[in-house]
């Protein structure tokens, strides 16, 4: 893809105040879409250093699939693809993006578990609106596009590569990943990247590789942290993760636990996977969705439901988990009757809300108790005191 070069403003101050939102099944398909601590393996001409831009020079950042993308200056404004991404914004303290796919599956409510931390999402746009129209990112004239452009091109009917050359030329270059999920069969042609690889890179372009370093560092102490809290293989409970929209809901999209950071949480927490011990193939191979007789069979001790982020806990227990308390079969499941269902977590995580979720998972799962990361070092990073 042919690349422009651009001449960007300055990366901004973290905006403030926190605006909710509802979950959602993605518009395109009507159906849920959805690491390690690797080091980054390309870096900026800045690499280590924190700069606003303000001295000029520029510089290269490559990323799989789109290549090197050079910059004049650090970009001032951008959209991001999904969560994952704007959560490492957040990370850097830079303004938040202007639009992401779904403004309902970024979750902001988690930045209230951290103190000088939140996200205005009021004036934020949803790139997906029947669709992502190229008129729409003409109109946001962002300096950089943090999008996947095989997502654009593979998700659904509407983008060819000349469509993206086109922003890309017009507008600004796309740089971006699909790092939530291995699941599609068009990214198997390149990299993957684990949630610090690609954070790493997102910190590179914007030169805020010095706040990158100081969250890895705190990752680091936070995964070792972790070993405390994961009981021995043997005394682990199976847990079954699973799609379910809606406040009674009757059927559901299984997730067997995978590469990608929409898992980032289990497979750090070595949670058992119930549904990986059976037949159950994953929604991203087939769509297909299981009933309440089949999670009988199953019978995991503990039942996590994805798309339920946008209720609090207490929401969650009087409307999803009393439905199951009354029905005829769910109320025969063991994790029904020992009140072990819980929210499964966003499928979009970055730096900041994969600490939440992963401490959340951990008091769900293995019944842990306490804090397991820092929360004003967090807000201290962010602020940019590294």
């Amino acid at each position: 893809m042919r690349r422009r070069d651009f001449i960007g403003i300055g990366a901004g101050a973290l905006a403030t105040g926190l605006a909710g939102c509802a979950g959602t099944n993605d518009p395109a398909t009507g159906t849920p879409t959805d690491g390690t601590t690797d080091a980054p393996t390309d870096t900026g001409s800045d690499a280590g250093t924190e700069t606003d831009g303000s001295e000029g020079g520029s510089y290269t950042v490559s990323i799989d699939p789109v290549g090197e993308v050079s910059f004049d200056a650090v970009p001032e404004t951008w959209v991001a693809n999904n969560g994952s991404w704007a959560d490492m914004g957040v990370a850097l303290g830079v303004e938040p993006p202007k639009g992401v796919w779904l403004t309902s599956r970024y979750h902001t409510q988690y930045y209230d578990e951290v103190d000088g931390v939140s996200v205005d999402t009021s004036g934020m746009v949803d790139l997906y609106q029947d669709g992502v129209s190229k008129e729409l990112l003409l109109e946001l004239d962002a300096d950089v596009h943090v999008i996947d452009p095989n997502f654009l091109m593979n998700r659904f009917k509407g983008w060819e590569q000349s469509d993206v050359d086109e922003i890309s030329e017009q507008v600004g270059p796309f740089f971006g990943n699909s790092i939530f999920s291995q699941g599609y069969a068009w990214h198997e042609d390149y990299q993957y990247y684990t949630l610090y690889e690609a954070f790493g890179k997102l910190a590179q372009l914007f030169q805020r590789t010095d706040r990158y370093e100081a969250f890895s560092a705190l990752h680091d102490e936070f995964q070792s942290s972790l070993s405390d809290v994961v009981p021995a293989e043997g005394e682990r409970p199976a847990v079954a993760i699973v799609w379910a929209g809606g406040d009674q809901p009757d059927t559901f999209s299984p997730y067997l636990i995978s590469e990608g950071t929409s898992f980032k949480q289990w497979r750090d927490l070595q949670v058992r996977d119930a549904l990986a011990e059976t037949d159950v193939q994953d929604f991203h191979s087939n769509r297909g969705e299981i009933d309440y007789e089949t999670l009988l069979e199953i019978d995991p001790d503990v039942l996590l439901l994805r798309g339920q982020e946008a209720k609090t806990a207490d929401e969650f227990r009087n409307t999803v988990v009393s439905f199951m308390e009354n029905h005829d079969v769910a109320s025969s499941l063991t994790a029904v009757q020992n009140g072990d269902v819980y929210r499964g977590g966003s499928l979009y995580q970055g730096p900041i809300t994969n600490l939440v979720l992963t401490e959340r998972a951990a008091s769900q799962v293995y019944g842990f108790e306490g804090e397991l990361f820092d929360r004003g070092r967090v807000a201290d990073i962010v602020n940019g005191d590294v």
